[in-house]
């Protein structure tokens, strides 16, 4: 009889981390898209001393069916997700993959900035469309993006990287708004602190950075919206419910901010007759920040670290809740 520990795999993951799971461990495989997926999980549950994958909800109801279980490996940064004071409470070690994709996130949100500043998908299609006969008309024109104020909320990793990009490559002079001051930021990008408020208000382009908290959620409704300039353009790439979701529909709508790019959303993916996708003033893209070939390779790889480790009986790299450790000690 096998004395390895048992692990859940609900994710997709690169062929030599999944030879690295089977040589320590017995594998559970599952598909996260199949009809009966969440029975399959379930009743594996009972069996699981680790789950590896992105995305799945963990809540005290699912934990009561894994008496067994260690460790839960998120392949992402953010972990809302997991219910954490109900896996630590439980003595569970859960587990992200910071750090590993906060360059490829900052390409992105700045790459998604530009594209919605300078309205580059609207503009391909109009070329792709035939309807490029003469110059364009001024209706068609976007916004300087070079020494323009960006004001970001949540000033963490990728929300300093965002920043460098501003400050160095567009001479962009940068606000933030953050939990607390952050020093690296103020002296290395000359960055200013600032209330939610005067950010708002001061800023060309308002990116959102947040993680998702109960005290960011819904952070952007109707009276944050009218804060900002009438030629501002917000930029979302925290988490689909930091946004009062209606509330951007009638800025967008009413012309209270100027438009928007989103790579996140309140339900994911975004249904086909949800009213942003009728808007050319706003660029909507599929949730992927980190989505590179190199960087969600190297998130696969820390995530594999993360739950071999955990199940072994070593620290985790990147563990979310250090203090499950102290009870055990």
């Amino acid at each position: 009889m096998s004395t390895k520990p048992t692990v859940i795999v609900y994710t997709k993951l690169e062929p030599f981390l999944m030879d690295e799971i089977r040589d320590n461990c017995e594998v559970i495989e599952l598909n996260s898209k199949a009809p009966d997926f969440r029975d399959q999980m379930n009743e594996a549950l009972a069996h699981a001393d680790g789950i590896i994958g992105a995305g799945l909800k963990v809540s005290h109801d699912r934990l009561e069916l894994a008496p067994k279980l260690r460790v839960i490996s998120n392949i992402t940064v953010g972990y809302d997700n997991l219910d954490i004071p109900a896996i630590t409470q439980r003595g569970i070690m859960a587990t992200n993959t910071p750090d590993v994709l906060t360059e490829t996130t900052a390409d992105l949100m700045f790459g998604l900035l530009m594209a919605t500043a300078r309205r580059l998908p609207e503009l391909d299609r109009y070329v792709k469309e035939g309807k490029w006969t003469s110059s364009i008309a001024t209706d068609l024109y976007g916004l300087d993006v070079y020494g323009k104020t960006i004001g970001i909320i949540g000033m963490g990793r990728i929300g300093q990287a965002i920043a460098r990009r501003g400050k160095f490559g567009f001479n962009m002079p940068i606000v933030y708004h953050n939990r607390s001051h952050s020093v690296d930021a103020e002296q290395e990008l000359d960055a200013c602190y600032c209330s939610l408020d005067e950010l708002l208000s001061r800023s060309d382009f308002v990116m959102l950075m947040t993680p998702l908290t109960p005290e960011t959620a819904n952070l952007m409704g109707d009276r944050e919206f009218a804060l900002m300039k009438k030629s501002a353009i917000f930029i979302n790439g925290s988490r689909g419910k930091t946004v009062d979701e209606d509330a951007l529909v009638r800025a967008l709508e009413e012309g209270v901010i100027a438009s928007a790019g989103l790579d996140v959303y309140v339900k994911e993916p975004l249904p086909q007759d949800h009213p942003l996708l009728q808007m050319n003033k706003v660029v909507t893209l599929p949730h992927i920040g980190s989505a590179t070939i190199a960087t969600r390779t190297e998130m696969q790889r820390l995530a594999v670290r993360n739950l071999l480790c955990a199940v072994q009986g070593v620290r985790p790299p990147s563990l979310i809740n250090p203090e499950v450790l102290v009870d055990k000690a």
